[in-house]
């Protein structure tokens, strides 16, 4: 009888050490800010917020929205209208900078007629050549997709940023996939604003991408270090990369370049019949997934292939390389500040691709504060 008991106590116990730690604790959301220049709708801005709203184990504690792709007022608005189509106005909105901390479009004009015209230069592109731009930065047009009726949250959204990592010291992503500007204002709004945060996972830069079969990536054969996001305020880029961050990981033009958000992926998500899927069907644009990758390394860095850790910093001298990705080895670099960087330079894109249609194509998203389904 004894021998028995033993032997139950024995299996008892082995069943314990073979369930679930925390079986029954209710998840821990991972949380982060989004920092966007969200225009719209659809694209690679939209969809790259709609995939973070749309992961299970991530709280999203607000947006706030610059410029850069377009102007700040009429990206938020876009953004307002996106929350209310995927049923997600608990998430707040924020506006951020409306321009550069130096550059601005007169520089740029100045830099092109000394050094030659650039590829793009989203809100400062010249209206007469694409009619859905305007040049003044507090207009907002009528929106294809509606007019929102929530508004921003009153107040700054440096502020917000400020006052959430001081709330949740190490536990706050700050994620971006537009310029830097709203981070670098930030970190001179409060000094310890980096180091409380728990890291910075960007989308920006350029090393040495291999342009592949599509136009978008023609213009890096003969600008290898070039691209929008840094170009847009190359001040507020330095300034960000020499901030005392726990952890740097950028995603810069290089991985993309193999990427694409294709018709034929966009008409996948006509059947599925939700809000969103409508929404990407109707208004997404074929692009490369920029800011698509840079939320999906996040949400799963199973998918990056190859990444190295490099020392990085951004030109800001008025030459023909303002704007320019600077990069050294670890032991290398000029020693002013420069922060160690992890760069990701290939991603698994069929796994890639599949998370991303997993995550756009869901049924309906968690409410990660009490586990519930919305």
């Amino acid at each position: 009888m004894i021998l028995v008991r033993l032997l139950t106590f024995l299996a008892a116990l082995a069943a314990m050490a073979m369930a679930p730690a925390h079986a029954d604790a209710p998840m821990v959301p991972r949380k982060v800010i989004i920092t966007q220049d969200a225009s719209g709708p659809g694209g690679t801005n939209m969809q790259s917020i709609l995939m973070l709203l749309q992961a299970r184990d991530v709280e999203v504690l607000g947006i706030v929205v610059s410029s850069g792709d377009g102007w700040r007022d009429e990206n938020a608005q876009h953004t307002l209208r996106l929350l209310e189509i995927a049923g997600r106005t608990d998430v707040p909105v924020y506006l951020g900078a409306v321009f550069p901390l130096v550059n601005n479009a007169a520089k740029t004009l100045r830099w092109e007629q000394l050094y030659g015209a650039l590829t793009y230069k989203g809100a400062w592109t010249d209206p007469t050549s694409d009619p859905k731009r305007h040049a003044d930065p507090y207009v907002v047009p009528a929106l294809a997709e509606g007019t929102p009726t929530t508004k921003p949250v009153t107040g700054s959204g440096i502020d917000f940023m400020v006052k959430a990592v001081h709330e949740f010291p190490d536990a706050v992503t700050i994620w971006s996939g537009g310029p830097l500007t709203d981070i670098a204002l930030a970190a001179r709004l409060d000094p310890a604003f980096a180091s409380l945060a728990k890291e910075l996972v960007f989308m920006g830069g350029s090393f040495n991408p291999v342009a592949a079969d599509n136009a978008f990536a023609e213009e890096y054969r003969h600008n290898t270090r070039l691209e929008f996001n840094i170009r847009w305020d190359p001040e507020a880029a330095s300034m960000v990369l020499h901030e005392p961050w726990k952890r740097v990981v950028q995603v810069p033009v290089d991985p993309t370049t193999a990427t694409f958000f294709s018709a034929q992926l966009l008409g996948r998500l006509g059947h599925v019949g939700t809000p969103i899927a409508s929404y990407l069907h109707q208004y997404g644009i074929p692009l490369p997934m920029w800011d698509e990758l840079t939320a999906m390394v996040w949400l799963d860095p199973s998918i990056i292939k190859k990444s190295a850790t490099m020392l990085v910093d951004v030109d800001t001298s008025f030459t023909a390389g303002y704007g320019n990705t600077l990069s050294w080895p670890l032991d290398k670099g000029p020693h002013l500040g420069e922060r160690p960087v992890q760069v990701v330079q290939a991603v698994d894109v069929p796994r890639f691709e599949r998370l991303t249609m997993e995550l756009l194509s869901r049924q309906r998203p968690i409410d990660v504060k009490n586990g519930a389904s919305k």
